[in-house]
């Protein structure tokens, strides 16, 4: 026989001595380790004691609106029952780890035997750590630490965790708390979370293949794909799956490309809301939002701005509140897919207001009796002084419609009578009542804003906006918005504006007939149930809103940019309004029967009144109460004929960026039929330009002058400044 024959046969009759006498000593070692009183948690314990990575933003209803990642060092998301996860991940997970699991009391007498028998024979030693014996490792880390190595005293300390585990739990209960503590790539761990990011499933849909690939996992969660993919194969293999190599070789390779940009994300839909009120991991915090509407908010508000393709409109916001609660029922902070800047939060940025601040203006004029919705106001060429030089307001259309009453200024939004009614109630005045309608941006006195406030020129947010709306809806009464169901009873709103005022702004505002002056009878605005609707576009087309109300709810839209760059050819009936239309219109299908108006409050009085001459058609009117009047006398008055425009003493500036075409200047006069314009001493022709002067740099007299007898009837200087 050669030597190595001899010390082959040798090592075999010691190793089976070896093998003899621990098949007879094992007993005795196995009821010794279990004298041995290890201290290890309840299974309700580790549950209970499981936080997620995550925390969940809900709707009203308990449904999943966002998530938003508040631990950083682990990525987990709720603990999974045992009866929650597929059969298919528990075979493959028994397969490859613990055969006997549910036949052994905690450790595995056949696995540790070969584990030795292998040692003496091949001089290295395979695993044979239970599922128990992992679990033991992983609620305590010290029993497995990777950085000092698995020595003899953690394998005893291991085992000894091991039994127990299997005397104070089940074995259902053991392999339930290993597949979610277990970590099986990266920073992943648990099932839920490995079977979303790897495979974008719950853990109870995980195939054969995924399985088996999330067993070969476990050994070495980091391991490369040719390691991964020759473990899966073999799990396969022994297990007699149906599965080929090659398909799993596949498998393995399609996930690990995928990592790098795969997303554990529950839900997308109220990101800036998740920011306030997410604060730690596994928070769940229920809002008063409303999965449904917010789905509809951000696509209708989707739809509205893919419409608006080509015209430079890339940003959008929507919030839809409930009245009488304040409840936010959609909160939609950007909705734009062009968008270059997504994370803005449109609802509560603030932008110049336009047209929208209006109501609030005629209902203070209303409320002091300044005025009455029948009151006639004159909607012709202002100039205003101002500290800084002249103010000079303009209609969106530039064109001017006369005497016209409240209830048409307001309705089709004209710019000088709202001027007007500013001068008479004050901007101080007005200022104080917009900030206490929820304005908090308008921190500078009245003066510094002046007769610009009237049309907007205040900074305001669509939140700030739909609950000065909102406001008038409660018939005056504020209240603030809420994003959190109510813990306790409400404090008391209070009262900012009369009921009376706010009932006859409400009321113009949903007058259809009124609004046609600018928008027409046919209008996003004109809705088939009782609303109140205003629409208002910034300085040059900057911001674009629409903000309404039904009885029941207030809902705003804005569109614009966030970098604030000008739109191009967009106003509110073709921007905001179309949005908010839907947005109204889907609500009220929801509504049982009809929306009625809201009720008239005391103090008010319906009127029939006549306009003489008929400036407007005779109608039935509502007054406050002791403001009533049959009949609106408009007196002849004699004008002397003056030069309209440009006024005494502006200074035109020329923009290089703009053709020189379009900067024309009309000059406008009137009082005088037989009178004619004259330009630095040359005769224009009669006293309107329609087709403009080509400005020329310099400074310029125009004069009104008699046809009849050359007298001079009215004088302006004015200057022109750049070059052509």
């Amino acid at each position: 026989m050669s030597g190595g024959r001899a010390a082959s046969a040798r090592r075999w009759r010691l190793g089976l001595l070896i093998g003899l006498i621990l098949v007879m000593t094992l007993p005795g070692l196995l009821l010794w380790l279990t004298s041995w009183q290890t201290p290890v948690p309840s299974f309700a314990e580790v549950k209970t004691g499981w936080t997620p990575s995550e925390a969940w933003l809900l709707d009203r209803h308990g449904e999943v609106l966002h998530s938003l990642r508040q631990d950083r060092s682990v990525r987990r998301l709720d603990w999974t029952p045992l009866t929650d996860i597929s059969p298919a991940l528990v075979n493959a997970i028994q397969l490859a780890e613990d055969r006997r699991f549910f036949a052994h009391g905690g450790l595995d007498v056949q696995a540790l035997a070969a584990a030795l028998w292998q040692g003496l024979r091949e001089g290295r030693v395979r695993g044979a750590s239970t599922l128990s014996m992992q679990l033991a490792g992983l609620l305590d880390p010290a029993l497995n630490n990777p950085r000092t190595g698995r020595t003899v005293l953690q394998k005893f300390h291991q085992a000894t965790a091991a039994l127990a585990l299997e005397r104070g739990w089940s074995k259902r209960e053991i392999f339930e708390a290993y597949l979610n503590l277990a970590s099986f790539r990266g920073e992943l761990q648990g099932v839920a979370a490995n079977a979303r990011v790897l495979f974008d499933k719950h853990p109870s849909g995980l195939s054969d293949s995924e399985s088996i690939m999330l067993a070969a996992l476990l050994p070495a969660p980091n391991a490369g794909a040719e390691r991964l993919r020759r473990r899966a194969c073999a799990i396969a293999s022994t297990g007699g799956y149906p599965s080929d190599c090659a398909s799993l070789s596949a498998l393995v390779d399609a996930t690990l490309a995928r990592l790098p940009v795969a997303q554990l994300t529950d839900a997308d839909l109220a990101l800036p809301l998740a920011h306030r009120f997410l604060t730690r991991p596994g928070q769940r915090v229920k809002t008063t939002l409303d999965a449904r509407w917010q789905r509809l908010a951000r696509a209708t508000l989707a739809q509205t701005l893919a419409g608006l393709q080509g015209r430079n409109v890339r940003d959008g916001a929507a919030v839809i509140a409930e009245n009488r609660s304040g409840e936010v029922l959609a909160y939609v902070a950007s909705a734009g897919l062009e968008s270059t800047a997504d994370q803005v939060d449109g609802a509560a940025a603030r932008r110049q207001a336009g047209s929208t601040l209006k109501p609030f203006l005629y209902g203070l004029a209303l409320e002091r009796g300044y005025l009455t919705p029948a009151s006639l106001l004159e909607d012709s060429p202002v100039n205003l002084e101002t500290a800084t030089g002249l103010y000079i307001p303009q209609n969106y259309d530039h064109e001017f419609k006369g005497l016209v009453s409240v209830r048409t200024a307001l309705a089709s939004s004209l710019n000088v009578p709202a001027v007007r009614t500013l001068v008479l109630v004050g901007v101080e005045a007005f200022r104080n009542r917009l900030v206490d309608l929820g304005y908090a941006g308008l921190t500078e006195g009245g003066e510094y804003y002046g007769f610009s406030l009237a049309l907007g020129s205040g900074d305001v947010s669509l939140l700030e906006q739909v609950n000065a709306y909102r406001t008038l809806a409660n018939g005056g009464l504020w209240s603030p918005l809420r994003f959190l169901p109510a813990s306790s009873a409400l404090a008391a709103p209070r009262r900012v504006m009369s009921a009376t005022a706010a009932y006859l702004v409400a009321d113009m505002l949903a007058d259809n007939a009124s609004r046609a002056v600018t928008f027409g009878l046919d209008s996003p605005l004109a809705t088939r149930f009782w609303s109140a609707v205003k629409t208002g576009t910034s300085k040059d087309m900057r911001d674009n809103w629409c903000i309404g109300f039904s009885p029941r709810y207030t809902v705003g839209v804005w569109v614009g940019n966030f970098e604030g760059d000008a739109m191009q050819d967009v106003s509110g009936v073709s921007g905001a309004a179309p949005a908010w239309a839907v947005l109204m219109q889907r609500l009220h299908e929801a509504e049982a029967g009809i929306v009625e108006p809201p009720a008239a409050p005391t103090g008010l009085v319906r009127q029939a009144v006549i306009f003489d001459p008929p400036v407007e058609p005779a109608r039935d009117e509502w007054f406050i109460s002791g403001t009533e009047i049959q009949r609106v006398v408009v007196e002849a008055r004699q004008h002397r004929p003056r030069i309209e425009s440009p006024p005494d003493g502006v200074i035109i500036a020329l923009d290089p960026d703009i053709p020189a075409a379009n900067q024309r200047i009309r000059f406008t006069a009137g009082g005088g039929d037989r009178a004619a314009l004259w330009l630095d001493g040359r005769e224009l022709g009669p006293a309107a330009n329609p087709n403009g002067w080509m400005p020329v740099p310099g400074h310029h007299v125009l004069q009104l002058r008699s046809t009849d007898t050359g007298a001079l009837l009215d004088s302006v200087a004015f200057q022109v400044r750049g070059s052509r």
